[in-house]
């Protein structure tokens, strides 16, 4: 009798095995790789060929939803927090600084991969955008990490930093120690969801957002109120809504097979990859970074005046923010479809689609404003309950902010052109100009002349400087459009 021992048969076994992988490789991989280039042929068409109108909108629709639902939890998360009191109001206020850094990492790497991989595709270099994709991603998460531990080792000289006074410290505290811990999630969460709406997935990126921020609505009244855990609550919520969020994105941009693959074979560590995310992400990190600089000085500046001011500013922030993310969220379905036709050299749909969209967003703002303008009071009512000055501030800023408001349209929209088009020098002097150029000067000097009227105005008056700046430049890029 032949005895077989299963030691001796393992590498028999094992090598078959082997040969047998290696034959399904040579067989299924070409079958892949054909299947996957017939997909971003398709997109290519659509994107360099179908009517502007209807494929920017078609691009823009999850994109706003995207961004609306996010600006409503915020709001509402704001709501159910009002029930705490004006101090719980205010300690949200004073933690958007520290959630707007988090935002801008996320966007860093994934509008400055987003951008360069949207005209790899454009240019059919997939293997380019394979790459950047995943440096991006996991390069994101590091720095996510890294800012989650600094943060959390000095949490309560961090919060008085963003601006939390005395009575405020305690609640801010609360929120903010699980916000970073979620924080290497929620870069995860920004970035993921850029890279799939640059390579006109914004569907997919809408389902793992939508799906977080809705998980977030249902959680935090049932862990502040049905739990009473307070602000700890309203945090644990946004942290495990984020958390959801990241790994939905992760597992529908990888099983999909119209995206991008994230493999972590394809991190590359070199300078030249870098140097494009520098170059498209810069122009979201400056303005985020400096949004979150503005905020803060701007809390330290209301605090001069109590808590109730501090609440006001934070309540309108919110509520304006609403207006934006529908405009964010339509210059975001142009994002691609610019980002493609540039690389293809089709410059005039470039052009067409960017007036396009100024003039559509342009027209929703109008309509928002003036509904904004005539509910103010009852709009701030809802957050402010019964204190009268917070109630006051906040119609007043509300009003002001209103009477601006329709110019933001060509300023986001502009500076979306000018990121997307690798224009990065006046794209990131465009971003910084808001926050660096007006509002924190303005912050100085009319705040002690005018004092809680200073506080209301700085925001709009900046605003229209803004506008202006960027007509000087946005008219030089479009005119090379024009003239290609």
């Amino acid at each position: 009798m032949i005895k077989i021992r299963l030691s001796n048969s393992i590498p028999f076994v094992g090598n078959i095995f082997t040969i047998y992988c290696f034959q399904l490789n040579l067989v299924l991989l070409p079958l892949i790789t054909r299947k996957f280039n017939e997909i971003l042929k398709t997109r290519y068409e659509m994107m360099t060929t179908q009517p502007l109108k209807g494929l920017i909108l078609k691009m823009a629709l999850p994109s706003v939803v995207i961004m609306l639902v996010s600006a409503i939890y915020n709001l509402t998360a704001s709501y159910f927090v009002s029930h705490l009191g004006t101090n719980a109001v205010a300690a949200i206020g004073v933690s958007f600084p520290m959630q707007a850094i988090i935002q801008a990492i996320g966007f860093f790497f994934g509008q400055g991969a987003g951008n360069y991989i949207s005209r790899a595709l454009g240019a059919k270099q997939t293997q380019k955008a394979e790459k950047m994709a995943a440096t991006a991603f996991f390069s994101a998460f590091f720095f996510g990490t890294l800012i989650s531990l600094v943060c959390l080792m000095f949490l309560t000289p961090f919060a008085k930093m963003l601006g939390a006074t005395s009575n405020i410290l305690p609640y801010a505290v609360d929120y903010l120690r699980l916000i970073m811990i979620a924080a290497p999630f929620m870069v995860s969460s920004f970035m993921l969801n850029n890279l799939l709406r640059f390579q006109g997935s914004a569907s997919l990126a809408m389902i793992g957002i939508v799906a977080g921020a809705v998980l977030n609505i249902g959680l935090t009244p049932l862990f502040i109120f049905t739990f009473d855990m307070g602000m700890t609550g309203a945090a644990l919520a946004t942290m495990i809504s984020q958390i959801v969020s990241s790994v939905l994105l992760f597992v529908i941009g990888y099983v999909n097979k119209s995206t991008v693959k994230i493999r972590f074979q394809n991190f590359i560590f070199k300078s030249a990859v870098y140097k494009q995310i520098v170059q498209g992400g810069t122009p979201s990190l400056l303005r985020q970074a400096l949004l979150s600089i503005s905020t803060i000085l701007l809390n330290h500046a209301a605090g001069n005046f109590g808590e109730p001011v501090i609440a006001a500013i934070s309540i309108v922030g919110r509520i304006i923010m609403i207006a934006a993310a529908i405009v964010l969220g339509i210059g975001q379905g142009y994002q691609p479809v610019c980002g493609f036709n540039y690389g293809a050299k089709l410059y005039g749909r470039v052009w067409s689609g960017f007036w396009f969209t100024v003039r559509s967003t342009t027209i929703f703002l109008i309509i928002v404003a003036a509904a904004g303008f005539i509910f103010a009071p009852d709009l701030i009512g809802l957050f402010g309950h019964d204190n009268q000055m917070v109630i006051e501030v906040g119609s007043h800023a509300l009003r002001f902010q209103c009477m601006i408001l329709p110019f933001s349209a060509w300023i986001i929209v502009t500076n979306m052109m000018l990121q997307t088009t690798g224009k990065a020098i006046p794209a990131s002097i465009l971003a910084l100009s808001r926050q660096g150029l007006f509002l924190i000067p303005l912050l100085y000097t009319i705040v002690p002349l005018w004092g809680v009227l200073g506080i209301e105005l700085c925001v709009p008056i900046a605003d229209g400087l803004t506008f202006l700046f960027t007509i000087i430049l946005g008219r030089k890029a479009l005119l090379e459009l024009r003239q290609k």
